[in-house]
């Protein structure tokens, strides 16, 4: 079995147990390192690897939380506790919508969960911790950067991300600890920004807040009985108040419509967008997946109309298996 791998975070950005109000080391102990081996013929395994690597937080009953990519097809997952202990996992459900994933240990863990909080109270410049499975010396202390949307290339889209900093060097799954030592939010991932002339990297965090409404659905069925968004199986990024195709994924909507990487969209049924999130909103507000997307592109000097025959993106995942 591999072992993760060996690193620090730097000393000067460890937390330091007298600097919190809770006891840290039992905190930090409910964080697990997750290891997912996925199978080569998987949809995801040419973008996200057949092997993967990271963090997740014990939160009870047997579940940790963790960042759905981590997980997504997995067929084999151990759980790596503080103690040096490694527990076999099923991969209970996946998210698009949020981008959390659940796994249910299949072992006992003997654990104390981290308690869970509340996102909605976090305040830019509180100190927190984003924490890593491993201890102090994987986890980062930090303060919240900002509050604010954030649309990824993927088709996705969070109302009011979390942002902190300095950034965690293995960001996915870890658990952002608040100053009152609870859960309130999970890492996915690095982003760069500009501040006083100088680059630096945040984590972007899922609010824990959105975990509640599902929780229970997810636990029961793997996934929400919300209607499943279209999706268009195309990455996009924003450049100059336009909407560039930047990828393509193999088989999908995007690619049977012939679509192709250099693509501008300029509109969605007939309605011009110039951002992700406007893109993504206007896709999603014509119906559940399934439904035919007409969409206006630009490609070499020419603008023309293109109906994309959407799809439900959890129908090209293999599905967990139980051990």
């Amino acid at each position: 079995m591999a072992e993760l791998t060996e690193w620090k975070v730097p000393a000067s950005v460890q937390p330091r147990a007298e600097d919190y109000g809770y006891d840290l080391e039992r905190a930090l102990t409910a964080m697990v390192g997750v290891h997912s081996i996925i199978p080569a013929d998987a949809f995801t395994a040419s973008t996200l690897g057949t092997e993967r690597a990271g963090n997740g937080v014990f939160i009870g009953d047997g579940l940790v939380l963790t960042v759905g990519y981590l997980i997504t097809e997995a067929e084999t997952i151990w759980l790596h506790l503080h103690d040096g202990r490694v527990a076999p996992g099923h991969a209970l459900a996946v998210d698009q919508e949020t981008g959390f994933g659940l796994v249910q240990a299949l072992a006992k863990l003997d654990v104390a969960p981290l308690p869970i909080g509340s996102s909605a109270k976090a305040e830019v410049g509180e100190r927190v911790v984003l924490a890593g499975a491993g201890g102090r010396t994987r986890s980062v202390a930090g303060r919240i950067a900002a509050r604010q949307e954030f649309a990824g290339y993927w088709e996705y889209v969070l109302d009011e991300a979390i942002f902190t900093f300095p950034a965690h060097p293995n960001w996915g799954g870890t658990g952002l600890i608040s100053s009152a030592g609870e859960l309130i939010g999970l890492g996915s991932l690095q982003l760069e920004r500009e501040r006083a002339g100088k680059n630096e990297n945040l984590n972007m965090v899922i609010p824990i807040d959105l975990l509640a409404p599902i929780k229970d659905e997810l636990m029961k069925f793997g996934r929400t009985s919300k209607p499943v968004r279209p999706w268009l199986g195309l990455y996009s990024t924003e450049v100059e108040d336009k909407i560039v195709v930047v990828g393509i994924a193999g088989k999908g909507p995007a690619a049977r419509a012939e679509i192709k990487t250099g693509d501008i969209i300029l509109a969605v049924k007939g309605e011009k967008v110039s951002t992700l999130s406007q893109f993504y909103k206007s896709v999603w507000a014509l119906g559940k997946a399934g439904v035919e997307i007409p969409l206006t592109l630009y490609r070499d000097g020419d603008t023309f109309e293109v109906r994309v025959n959407s799809s439900d993106r959890a129908k090209f995942l293999k599905a967990p298996k139980l051990h």
